[in-house]
């Protein structure tokens, strides 16, 4: 019954947005900044807000903010000096910000040569097939049958974003989480 509404939902979402075109890289969300407090010590600005089909960053120490994640995945990447560099993957392309099969480069291209320690995946995971950080829903023209998740798939998950990020599959976790707003810190 799940996999019926998620498939309705899908259909309906994909029959809105065909003629979505990709559009230009956006441009990088903000990052988060470092802020000397009186007496030395260091707080901590308000969290990196990261909104479908947006790639952010918060520096060591601070905190990133997926709103509404309903049929989104978001990609945190964890690096070893504390940091976060986060993507949030939308099933249809929100205009002016990046598609799903292009979110995982940018995120990449924004974590650069840094090193990392972990990758998490966290969200909607019975809505996605892998594929969709290869091909997005928005570029399968008339005719061509769009995959549909038949059930979850975080391991299929777990390996394309590996693959997306150049990062060893062992690196990489995925968790179906529920509805609502994700932090990460």
């Amino acid at each position: 019954m799940k996999i019926c509404a998620v498939a309705l939902l899908v259909g309906a979402q994909f029959a809105a947005a065909t003629a979505a075109e990709a559009a230009p890289a956006p441009a990088p969300a903000a990052v988060g900044v470092a802020v000397k407090t009186p007496g030395g010590s260091h707080s901590k600005a308000a969290a990196v807000r990261i909104t479908e089909g947006q790639v952010g960053e918060a520096a060591p120490g601070g905190t990133l903010l997926y709103p509404s994640v309903t049929s989104c995945l978001t990609v945190t990447v964890r690096l070893r000096d504390g940091g976060l560099v986060g993507a949030h993957a939308s099933l249809f392309q929100v205009p002016g910000e990046f598609r799903s099969d292009r979110i995982l480069a940018a995120l990449k291209q924004r974590v650069g040569g840094r090193a990392v320690r972990a990758v998490e995946v966290r969200g909607a995971v019975g809505a996605w097939d892998p594929g969709y950080f290869t091909k997005a829903i928005e570029s399968y023209g008339d005719g061509e049958a769009v995959p549909f998740p038949e059930a979850p798939d975080p391991g299929g998950i777990a390996e394309a974003v590996a693959a997306g990020l150049g990062q060893p599959r062992a690196a990489v976790t995925v968790q179906d989480v529920p509805d609502g707003d994700q932090t990460v810190s």
